[in-house]
């Protein structure tokens, strides 16, 4: 049988052994709009751009960088509504954390409890894989900046920096050549905005893109539009 008679499926795999109810999902993500993620020796900085569907709607009720908790933020690019449902359950899962131990719950165990959620939606039967990825920045209990991205088969790797969306290859492209471990936080979303910009199609302001930052004092918090206006500024983007 062809590769597309198993498309419908689920939960069987083609002869080639793929589900490919999940490159349907990966192709989702591959739709959306450009996110990157950046890690700095101080910080991580995640950046998405974020097109309205019409100039009529107000860009100030649509948010892309999610906080998770205090100390964990995330972007992602697909299926808005999928990515709802995983920064709920991933919120819940921090603060039954946060109860149980005392303590902020770390980014590699919100990443790998994200990464559980979306791998259960790829072998039940009525439902779908999420057509979402996700990239998760925090720091680890040692202090270290992470950043994580998850993707709709519940794979997730630890990543220097990462771009998901349509624009993900030309992105990746181009931080290969800019990326320096040693960078400081405030270099790194420099770096991320004039990445994005090297996908973005038309003129990028502060209205659409959005930029969440994490730095040492480990609170993840999304910019201000005035704060990427200066950025945007310093930067001659």
């Amino acid at each position: 049988m062809a590769e597309h008679e198993y498309s419908f499926s689920l939960t069987t795999f083609s002869p080639t052994g793929k589900l490919v109810q999940i490159e349907h999902a990966l192709a989702a993500v591959g739709s959306g709009g450009t996110s990157l993620g950046i890690k700095a020796r101080n910080g991580v900085v995640l950046v998405t751009e974020k097109k309205m569907p019409s100039i009529l709607v107000d860009e100030t009720s649509i948010q892309k960088v999610q906080l998770l908790s205090d100390n964990i933020g995330c972007v992602y690019s697909g299926v808005g509504p999928d990515a709802r449902v995983l920064v709920r359950k991933g919120r819940k899962e921090a603060e039954v954390y946060g109860t149980t131990f005392g303590e902020p719950m770390p980014t590699g165990q919100q990443a790998r409890y994200l990464a559980s959620v979306m791998q259960e939606f790829t072998q039940s039967g009525g439902v779908r894989p999420f057509g979402v990825s996700l990239l998760v920045a925090g720091f680890d209990p040692a202090g270290e900046p992470q950043l994580f991205q998850v993707d709709p088969s519940g794979s997730y790797w630890r990543w220097k920096a990462a771009a998901i969306g349509k624009g993900m290859v030309n992105c990746k492209t181009f931080l290969e050549k800019r990326f320096n471990p040693d960078m400081d936080i405030e270099d790194a979303i420099h770096i991320a905005i004039l990445t994005l910009k090297e996908v973005f199609d038309g003129e990028m302001t502060k209205s659409n893109i959005e930029v969440g930052v994490i730095r040492e004092d480990r609170v993840f918090r999304n910019l201000t539009p005035d704060e990427i206006q200066d950025y945007l500024q310093e930067g001659d983007i």
